[in-house]
């Protein structure tokens, strides 16, 4: 197979000038996110020139106010500080448009608008919208566009739609979804956005795969033991965010997206190029070899979801879930999950893969760790009572981006004693910055049209097909599966820990 890394084989897109509509512009995930990754790629110099940005809502708003509000907010939250030499002629190319979603003619004028911009940028009509609005928006806002005739493309442009999770709460509502906007944007045109996708480390991993070739050989049964997938938040329901997880809960909200990206990035084939298809041809295959979970007893033998109870992080004390705010007393909403995975394909045949969730951990912590098999040899096993663990690869997806292996070696001195050593490699160390954040490159690729980080609507259906099997389970069989307790603070109920001793394995210690 020709190697999907060499230069020419890679795909590289030119980022053109557009404009940029954000459904849901007074929103946290405008002021805290998007705007300042805007601002960010400005900072760097990969904005195209002429880029417009609007922001709809429904809030009534002059131009001035809202560029007050998005400023006050990037001063606290760009990775780049703000150079007011920048900051100045950006700002100036944001412009606020107040509508209802669900007004025909808030989009109408929405188009005459984009028009008059066009005009002025010489009749380039580029057009990115990005729907970062309540779910029960996303319908309405699809369809309106459609209506004003803003998903057609002039001759010679473009338009894309970029949509945010979450896409769906289940199997049905996901197709229903899916529907909608296929039935007004081409699947090429679509861009559902997984921000995990977009974190460095994350984009690292087909790299560390397939460019090194000590590692590609490696990359199966025969030499893996298994592979944990951790996302670990200190976090509980601050800011009033108990009312949207009571009605999502950890396995929907993080496994069902994020954690499943991740686990098919590590386990996926390699792809023939480095086209979206390609890479993304391949991802589906992995989520739809996920052997499933399909009864109620095989859910309680490889799932386990929890609630947190009152405890302490950091030395402050913390509520309980069901004490949280816009949190039912009687809840049955996890906080918590842990899966254990099996992918039925010849690569991975026999190899467990983890993965676990939960709020008010004892850090904030993603990564993956690979935990090789032994090494066969007894060599050491009468003269120093063994090898002190196996090799693991970890990749840490944040806080600290990077990548380190565990290797064993001898401890210095005359007699022969041996310990566990680290080769550690973090991205701010060896290139001298931080890494972009994850929104910077994700709508980078949206405006150059390369989806490759972005789901297909295949890729989000077969997810939820997994995830819908243990929901059922949990909530509308006859026997479901009983809810753990863990305290505030620790790393999670025992039962979580039971779920790996089965195999003979234990969560890594973060």
């Amino acid at each position: 197979m020709s190697n999907p890394f060499r230069e020419d084989l890679v795909s590289r897109s030119r980022a053109e000038p557009c404009s940029i509509v954000i459904f849901g512009a007074t929103g946290d995930l405008t002021h805290r996110k998007l705007i300042p990754a805007l601002y960010n790629l400005a900072v760097d110099g990969e904005l195209p020139t002429g880029v417009k940005i609007i922001g709809f809502a429904r809030r009534e708003k002059a131009d001035e106010e809202f560029r007050t509000g998005l400023e006050e907010l990037n001063k606290k939250v760009s990775r780049s500080g703000q150079d007011e030499a920048i900051w100045r002629p950006f700002i100036q190319t944001v412009s606020y448009h107040t509508s209802e979603f669900t007004d025909a003619a808030g989009y109408k004028s929405l188009a005459d608008k984009l028009d008059a911009i066009d005009a002025e940028r010489g009749g380039k009509g580029n057009r990115l919208f990005y729907v970062a609005s309540a779910p029960e928006f996303f319908d309405e806002i699809l369809i309106n566009l459609k209506n004003a005739g803003l998903n057609e493309a002039k001759p010679g442009c473009w338009s894309r739609v970029i949509v945010e999770k979450p896409f769906g709460t289940d199997l049905a509502t996901a197709k229903h979804l899916n529907q909608v906007v296929n039935d007004t944007f081409h699947e090429s045109d679509t861009y559902r956005i997984d921000h995990y996708l977009g974190k460095e480390t994350a984009q690292n991993l087909m790299v560390l795969r397939f460019a090194n070739s000590i590692f590609e050989p490696l990359w199966n049964s025969k030499y893996i033991s298994h592979i944990q997938i951790t996302c670990a938040e200190n976090l509980g329901m601050e800011g009033g965010r108990g009312g949207y997880y009571e009605k999502s809960g950890a396995l929907r909200d993080m496994v069902q997206n994020h954690l499943l990206q991740l686990l098919s990035l590590v386990a996926m084939e390699p792809p023939t190029d480095l086209s979206a298809d390609g890479v993304r041809d391949e991802k589906v295959k992995v989520i739809r070899s996920l052997r499933q979970w399909d009864t109620p007893e095989k859910v309680a033998k490889n799932v386990v979801r929890a609630q947190y109870t009152a405890g302490h992080i950091d030395g402050n004390s913390v509520p309980g879930y069901r004490e949280e705010d816009r949190v039912s007393p009687e809840s049955d909403t996890e906080a918590y999950v842990a899966v254990r995975l099996l992918i039925d394909t010849w690569r991975w045949s026999g190899v467990p893969f983890y993965i676990r969730m939960g709020k008010r951990l004892p850090k904030k912590s993603t990564e993956i760790s690979v935990h090789f098999k032994d090494a066969p040899c007894v060599l050491f096993n009468a003269t120093c009572g063994g090898v002190p663990g196996g090799n693991v690869l970890v990749i840490r997806i944040q806080p600290d981006e990077g990548i380190s292996l565990r290797m064993v070696s001898k401890i210095p001195g005359t007699s022969l004693r041996l310990e566990p050593v680290k080769m550690d490699f973090h991205y701010s160390t060896s290139f001298g910055k931080g890494s972009p954040e994850a929104y910077e490159r994700l709508l980078l690729d949206a405006i150059a049209g390369d989806a490759t980080l972005f789901a297909r609507r295949d890729e989000v259906e077969e997810a939820w097909k997994f995830i819908d099997h243990i929901e059922h389970a949990w909530h509308q069989s006859a026997t479901p599966p009983p809810m753990a307790e863990f305290v505030a603070g620790s790393w999670g109920p025992r039962e979580a820990d039971q779920l790996l001793q089965q195999d003979g394995n234990q969560w890594r210690r973060l």
